[in-house]
């Protein structure tokens, strides 16, 4: 992204404006990506998967939107915000319509595929919204976009009491048909962002495709991408998880299952914005470390199974059992989901500092690394499901992630402050 000064603010350029309406219209796409929470559940009984075959289901999509983020980012950064986002949301309400009509598990895995395009609207939200705004506003606007997540929740809220009254493939059709609205609203309603305008005035030069790719040389992105593979790629993979989850492991009906989804997703959404605020604030390294330090002691308790316990006492055997129950349960995740929600904005945080020509191109590969953990941890978890034969194995999973991405976070932020003690005054 080329660097420039925001422009004044007008009737079709105000940046509230082009925030509000990326942020409602990222909603929406994030809604459709995690449809898969719900309906897979369904499918699941209807064509007899077995769990690793459902891990495949949900996480297609989720490979889909993480693949595509990179090349949307850089399209956003070339040709506009407005233009792509617009393309984008068609792109995955028609393939949401044809999801409709699938009822073989090949066909329904080929519309995972292009459902997953609604995901990629994230590269395109950051590069577009981040053009309206100077770098000390960006970790709140970013925040506040970010609130887009929220639509997983939108989904398992609505989702399941549609698919009840009128079947799965009426979710996909209502779906698909408020993704097709949104985008004529906000092709309406926005306007091009001001480096954008400027491009086409002949004001500055595009810089060449080549050039979008340097900042990705650099370790230090790649060490984002890992951050936000925990913090945004487990979010995707837990939202949904969750409700399978729930259901097998404490019994609930679909409906319950949904609303409990919800009440993970919903506080790792809506605090995202915070957590924008909180980075501009305190900064971004101190919420990244209360983020995975909260996070590393949430998993560890949630990844010890159900287990009775037997000691020698003074007078003969003793058992005890241990279990996480399903109020303590929702607590832990509500807590997760909360500092994954202030993780996620924090790492955005860094790229428009870091790298502020290439927002588009960087924020489009973390992003991307990002929802691949959505794409391969669900296939992770039915996978350790199926060879463990624990449900927590999850949570086992995602300690040792947490744990691994502090141990590196710290090494380098120490390496860092080495260097820069070494230098001269």
């Amino acid at each position: 992204m080329t660097a420039l000064q925001p422009a004044t603010p007008t009737q079709e350029t105000t940046p509230r404006r082009a925030l509000t309406m990326s942020t409602i219209a990222f909603t929406v796409c994030f809604a459709v990506w995690t449809i898969f929470s719900i309906i897979g559940i369904r499918l699941k009984e209807e064509l007899g998967l077995s769990e690793t075959q459902f891990g495949l289901l949900v996480g297609t999509p989720i490979l889909t939107g993480s693949l595509v983020r990179m090349i949307l980012g850089i399209w956003t950064d070339r040709y506009g915000g407005r233009l792509v986002y617009m393309a984008t949301m068609l792109t995955a309400a028609a393939a949401t319509v044809l999801l409709s009509f699938a009822h073989t598990y090949t066909m329904v895995l080929l519309a995972a595929l292009g459902v997953g395009v609604a995901g990629g609207s994230f590269a395109v939200g950051v590069a577009y919204v981040s053009r309206f705004f100077p770098a000390e506003k960006q970790g709140t606007a970013l925040g506040i976009f970010g609130v887009g997540n929220v639509g997983a929740a939108l989904t398992k809220f609505v989702a399941p009491f549609v698919m009840v009254a009128w079947g799965w493939e009426t979710v996909a059709q209502l779906w698909a048909a408020v993704l097709v609205v949104m985008a004529l609203v906000f092709w309406f309603t926005t306007s091009d962002d001001p480096v954008t305008r400027a491009q086409r005035s002949g004001q500055i030069k595009r810089r060449s495709f080549a050039s979008e790719f340097e900042p990705l040389k650099n370790v230090q992105v790649w060490r984002f991408s890992l951050y936000y593979f925990f913090v945004f790629g487990a979010f995707v993979a837990l939202a949904l998880w969750l409700p399978r989850y729930v259901i097998g492991v404490y019994g609930f009906d679909i409906k319950t299952a949904g609303l409990i989804g919800a009440a993970y997703s919903l506080p790792a959404s809506v605090f995202r914005a915070y957590g924008g605020a909180l980075s501009d604030r305190a900064g971004a390294r101190t919420v990244m470390y209360w983020t995975f330090a909260v996070s590393a002691a949430c998993t560890l308790i949630l990844s010890i199974p159900a287990a009775d316990y037997v000691v020698q006492g003074i007078e003969g055997p003793k058992t005890f059992q241990f279990a996480v129950g399903p109020w303590a349960f929702i607590a832990l995740v509500f807590v997760l989901g909360f500092f994954m929600s202030l993780g996620k904005a924090a790492v955005y945080k860094h790229i428009p500092v870091y790298y502020p020509e290439n927002v588009g191109a960087v924020g489009g590969m973390v992003g991307m690394i990002g929802g691949l953990g959505g794409f391969i941890l669900p296939l992770l978890f039915g996978y350790l499901n199926d060879v463990t034969g624990l449900w927590t194995s999850c949570f086992m999973a995602l300690f040792v992630i947490v744990a691994f991405s502090i141990g590196w976070m710290h090494l380098a932020i120490r390496r860092m402050e080495r260097r820069a003690a070494l230098q001269p005054a």
